[in-house]
Formats: structure tokens, sequence, C-alpha cells
């Protein structure tokens, strides 16, 4: 039995890329560079600045710059959280399927929660989701266990009996720790992660509606 279904953000239920890419080229505009197709970026979506700015300034955390880099990323993504931004396909008809099972669903990502606010509002999901953990809403972000065990504790559901589905190997990773059934997304960014079939994943879907046939099969059988 099911009782929940998690999800991660970006490049899970939201298409953010085009707005993350075009910060990152609005900063590489005035840096004098020319901008980068958003199919270079969006690969690397899911890691927010950190991917961002590597794949955009080859800098990393802790190099000199990068400090700097990032916060004029995250002040011009500030300003276009939801311009370009939309629900992938099928991910509304995935959320009113949920519902209409009468499965709680909420949201898990790394993006600090002074820009997943404000974008989950946008979106339409705010009245919708009965949770949302954000990367600096516990102690430690994915791959850590705890934002989605945090989330378990909210929905008052053991993490056993909920799904988490993410397009990245830290969801997966996350998700198995806290002991929950995980789905990757291989309709995501999927960054550097290798590929999702090697991720360890109880399932592997190309996109939101095979998710919603899986839980209706599910649910049907138990």
């Amino acid at each position: 039995m099911l009782d929940a279904v998690l999800f991660d953000l970006d490049g899970t239920l939201a298409d953010t890329a085009p707005d993350l890419g075009w910060a990152a080229n609005a900063l590489r505009e005035a840096e004098g560079r020319a901008p980068l197709p958003l199919a270079t970026l969006r690969p690397w979506t899911s890691q927010g600045v950190r991917g961002l700015l590597r794949v955009a300034f080859d800098i990393a955390p802790g190099e000199a710059g990068y400090d700097a880099l990032a916060q004029r990323f995250l002040a011009l993504y500030a300003d276009r959280l939801c311009v370009d931004t939309v629900l992938f396909d099928g991910v509304a008809e995935l959320l009113d399927d949920l519902e209409a099972l009468g499965l709680a669903w909420g949201i898990v990502t790394n993006k600090r929660m002074r820009y997943t606010d404000p974008l989950v509002a946008q979106l339409g999901l705010t009245p919708r989701t009965r949770c949302v953990v954000s990367g600096d809403t516990t102690a430690e972000a994915k791959p850590s266990p705890l934002p989605v065990l945090h989330a378990c504790q909210l929905l008052d559901c053991r993490p056993e009996r909920t799904l988490y589905v993410g397009d990245d190997r830290r969801d997966i990773v996350a998700g198995n720790a806290a002991g929950c059934r995980t789905v990757a997304a291989a309709y995501g960014y999927l960054g550097d992660s290798g590929p999702p079939p090697d991720w360890k994943a109880d399932l592997l879907i190309e996109a939101p509606r095979e998710l919603a046939a899986y839980l209706s099969r599910t649910l049907r059988s138990s």
C-alpha cells in the first residue's frame, strides 16, 4: 500500500531550465561572454547554481570568485523565477490522479526556501501540495535522507509507504536511505548522474503518465 508521493521540483515536477538558463546567460553576457544554448545548460539545472556555474563558467564551489558569481546568479534568478517555467507535460494530470486516488503528495527539493515557496505558488501548486521541504529546511540537503524523512513526518506517513520521485541520482540515494520506494524520472535533467537504470531506483519512468498508470495498477491490486 501507498500513502503518499514526494517529488523533487526542478526537472521532476517543473521545467525550470528556461529561467535558470536565462540567469546563467545574463551573467555570462555581463562578463563579456556569448550566451550558451539552452540545450547545453539544461542537463545541469537539477544541480542548481553549482551545476549551472560549472557549465557556464567552468568554476566550482571553493574556487576563487565562485561565491561572488553565485550571489550575482541568484539575484538575477530571483527576478525571473517563473517567467518561462512550466510543469512538465503530464504533471498536472498526474497530480489530479494522485488526489483522485486519495494519495497525499509533497515536494522535497534542494532549492532554497526563498526561491522554492514563491515558485511553487506561481505554479499554482501551493493550495494543493501537502508539504514543501526546501534545501535549507533541514540541517542537511539531499543526498541526505533528512529532507525526505522530514516530509514523511509532515505528511504523517511511513517512509515504506511513500514514493520519492526525482531526476538526479542524489534523489534516489536520499529516498532509498530514508526507506522509501524510489522512482527515477528519466525525462528530467539527469546532469552527470550517469544512466538512470544504474541509480538503483525501484521504478524508472520516461514520462509522468507512466507513474500515474503504475500507481493505478498498484492500488487496484493491493
